[in-house]
């Protein structure tokens, strides 16, 4: 295969426009699912869960996977792996070394299933392989509007208790003085981030999930130390490359998962950067500073008239 072959299939607008229109649905799901990771990103990297993440997508790869040898529905098999392997990670509680133990086990026994209930399937490999990669998918106006449904039940849960998980997610320790159920937001936002694990991986896989929970809050703290714009800059990274990539895999014959991973990665790649200028111009100012105010005598030091 010549290089021109290989551009080709992963750019080609032939036709894109009448493509388009056919998958305006899908636009929509990956919109909705952008602004579901961002908000939802911002709190895994305050709690530092990506580990967790990444366990949990194993388990709901499974959970799909035998969902699609059974002939049921592939979201619900998902979501019930998801909320199983969170809410086991969420009721060990606080205990670290614990709970990243237990991570390491879910994870090659959450794949080994999905890979065996994937080697009894008898369908179309195109099924199996967009669990694992995500996969571009005619997404009908019912299906649209449960996924819409169910990411509105996260934000809004998510809301309510917005400004106690904060404070439990910054210092869980001053937080349980103070009266708030740390132990219970814990669980709670396992169960939250079990669901939007579920519903991430439609577009960009089990393998890749990380793409649209950590990297777009990741890219925004390296740019922000303000916790509100943080969010805001989180849900435009996570909007950007999940939409973006959608629209780029529309004229390809690949997934989905290398576009929306690839734009992920150079936003995060572009906020480090100027976070890294950022530090050495603050330091550079400083120094100046420094030398300017060892070069300017006190007024003690200057000699009286």
């Amino acid at each position: 295969m010549s290089v021109a072959d290989i551009w080709n299939s992963i750019f080609s607008f032939e036709n894109y426009g009448e493509i388009l229109a056919l998958v305006q649905n899908s636009v929509w799901a990956g919109a909705v699912l952008g602004l579901l990771g961002g908000l939802v990103g911002t709190f895994v990297v305050r709690r530092d869960l990506a580990f967790a993440v990444h366990g949990i997508s194993e388990l709901s790869f499974a959970g799909a996977a035998f969902a699609l040898l059974v002939g049921a529905d592939v979201v619900s098999g998902s979501l019930v792996g998801s909320v199983l392997a969170s809410l086991t990670i969420g009721f060990m509680g606080g205990r670290a070394r614990s709970k990243n133990s237990i991570i390491g086990v879910l994870m090659p026994f959450g794949l080994g299933l999905g890979i065996l209930f994937l080697s009894l399937y008898q369908g179309r490999s195109a099924n199996k392989f967009g669990l694992l990669t995500g996969q571009i998918v005619a997404v009908d106006t019912v299906q649209l509007q449960v996924l819409a449904s169910a990411a509105l039940a996260v934000i809004v849960v998510l809301a309510l208790v917005w400004r106690p998980l904060s404070f439990a997610s910054v210092d869980a320790e001053m937080a349980l003085a103070r009266g708030v159920p740390v132990r219970f937001l814990g669980i709670l936002f396992m169960f939250l981030l079990g669901v939007s694990v579920a519903l991430s991986i439609q577009v960009v896989g089990a393998l890749l999930v990380l793409a649209l929970l950590i990297t777009p809050a990741a890219a925004a703290q390296r740019v922000t130390a303000s916790p509100p714009l943080a969010v805001v800059l989180s849900v435009v990274f996570a909007v950007a490359a999940t939409v973006g990539g959608i629209l780029l895999s529309l004229g390809g014959r690949i997934p989905i998962s290398p576009y929306v991973t690839t734009l992920s990665f150079l936003i995060y790649a572009a906020c480090a950067g100027i976070g890294a200028a950022r530090g050495r111009w603050g330091s550079s100012g400083r120094v100046l500073r420094a030398a300017e105010t060892a070069r300017t005598p006190s007024r003690a030091q200057t000699p009286a008239a």
